[in-house]
């Protein structure tokens, strides 16, 4: 019996002790856990709405923002934030508009507003000259937040979430039936404009967490995981923040005991998971779908 126990203790020192020992992990995992709530939801509707290429591409848009923002004020958490939400806003309206007045279709537009926007970005931080700060930018340092960065995720989660709430139905009509919204005047463009904010801030607040290059991991793999679960809307949610904050822990766990690169690790954590529901999924997984077909009886 007191094998036992004192095997349970030691798992459980194992599992919690780095968050109790270490206020940097701590700091970590509450960051992790406010970006959850503020982007899982967005990126389930990038999924409806099959805009996952394009908050790809919004991923790497912030990064001219943010780069001049760094030249002029160095690693300042307020300027990279304006920089980066500053540099996205102007790209994605530039390729919505480029988009309705031209024959190009808007991921088309997207794309090469991405392309320029990332080249554009890494030329400016080279100007610096520093390529650990590069690293820092591309791949993020969630084990270096301080209490500012924390507050500053709180505030851009909570208005994510409320921006949220009032475009809730709208996003729900325009995924079921675009037409349908599209007739209503300026419910579609006010719906269409405000996803895209939220896709911005919410871009931002992973960027200054995760790095611009992992951002978009945290707001797409939860939801895709999720989907071969379940199939109410409300359900889903639930179960992409469950897989975002369990990604979130392994990660850093990983990070912690194996010396590897936080962003990542939490990155790929939520990855394994993702390919494991595609594979035991119970709602299209693969080898659910291997399994013969249950007939009705009498």
């Amino acid at each position: 019996m007191k094998i036992r126990l004192g095997a349970s203790a030691k798992m459980i020192d194992f599992l919690i002790s780095p968050f109790i020992d270490y206020a940097f992990m701590r700091r970590a995992f509450i960051g992790s856990f406010v970006i959850c709530f503020g982007a899982i939801p967005v990126g389930i509707f990038m999924t409806l709405r099959r805009m996952s290429l394009t908050g790809d591409a919004m991923a790497h848009a912030i990064l001219p923002g943010a780069a001049i923002a760094y030249l002029i004020s160095g690693l300042s958490l307020l300027g990279l934030a304006i920089g980066g939400v500053t540099a996205g806003l102007i790209v994605a309206a530039l390729a919505g508009w480029v988009s309705r007045v031209s024959q190009l279709k808007e991921d088309t537009s997207f794309a090469a507003f991405y392309l320029i926007s990332l080249a554009l970005g890494v030329l400016i931080i080279s100007m610096k000259e520093a390529n650990v700060d590069l690293f820092h930018i591309l791949f993020g340092n969630i084990l270096a937040l301080d209490n500012d960065t924390l507050w500053l995720l709180a505030i851009i989660s909570s208005l994510s979430v409320f921006i949220l709430a009032i475009l809730y139905r709208p996003l729900i009509i325009e995924c079921v039936d675009s037409m349908f919204l599209k007739s209503s005047g300026i419910a579609s463009e006010a719906a269409h404009y405000g996803f895209l904010f939220l896709m911005v801030i919410n871009l931002v607040a992973g960027f200054l967490a995760l790095g611009t290059l992992m951002s978009i991991g945290m707001m797409v793999l939860p939801a895709t995981a999720a989907r071969f679960w379940v199939n109410s809307l409300d359900n889903l949610i639930i179960i992409s923040i469950i897989v975002g904050i369990s990604g979130c822990y392994i990660g850093l766990m990983l990070s912690f005991y194996f010396d590897m690169p936080s962003g990542p690790a939490i990155i790929v954590s939520v990855g394994a998971m993702c390919i494991l529901s595609m594979l035991f999924g119970s709602n299209g997984g693969f080898l659910r779908s291997l399994l013969p077909l249950r007939h009705l009886k009498n």
